[in-house]
């Protein structure tokens, strides 16, 4: 008899680091793997990057609802203004297919957007692949949190995290949020001197 796999880590860091605690949510939109069709890889990529990246304590909210823009926009509500989360990850439901509604979702959801992230994602994504100019991923603030929009891909999903997630701690900072510490051998976050903890 196989052996069941462990489930994703749901909490991780130190708080022996110079950051906060932070509760960081992570909402995989799919049609399938919300109805039980197949298991869920992405949501878990996105948990597996905090497990190696993020040094200050976290911990996490895992999500699953389908390609539907009410129960996406929900979760995205619930997670930042009752669970208290200052980041909230989505996978999926990016593209430019008729179900592809999480773009929309955000935009509904966020006070202000950020579009510099969905342009830099883009960017990352064609080096690998001629049709991430199909992706509208989008990031938006809505209080003290930032959401962002990831592909749909655990490859991609790390690709984008790699070189996107230098940049996240700092917006948090300014929003208002924890400050979170990185391990800076996975992911050395960028803040300007004045707003390092020493």
């Amino acid at each position: 008899m196989a052996e069941a796999k462990p489930g994703p880590k749901l909490s991780g860091g130190s708080d022996g680091t110079l950051g906060d605690f932070a509760r960081l949510g992570v909402l995989t939109v799919s049609d399938r793997a919300s109805a039980g069709v197949y298991a869920d890889e992405s949501g878990p990529a996105i948990l597996g990057f905090f497990d190696e990246a993020v040094a200050s304590r976290w911990e996490a909210e895992y999500v699953i609802v389908p390609d539907e823009r009410s129960q996406i926009e929900a979760a995205i509500i619930d997670m930042v203004d009752e669970r208290g989360c200052c980041l909230v990850v989505t996978t999926g439901g990016t593209g430019p297919a008729p179900r592809d509604v999480t773009p929309e979702a955000t935009e509904a959801v966020c006070e202000r957007m950020m579009p510099g992230y969905g342009e830099q994602m883009r960017a990352i994504s064609l080096k690998y692949v001629p049709t991430a100019v199909l992706s509208r991923q989008t990031a938006g603030i809505r209080g003290k949190a930032f959401v962002i929009n990831l592909p749909g891909k655990p490859k991609s999903i790390r690709e984008t995290l790699d070189e996107v997630f230098r940049s996240i701690p700092y917006c948090v900072d300014l929003i208002g949020g924890p400050y979170i510490e990185t391990r800076t051998d996975v992911v050395n976050a960028f803040r300007p001197p004045k707003d390092r903890r020493a």
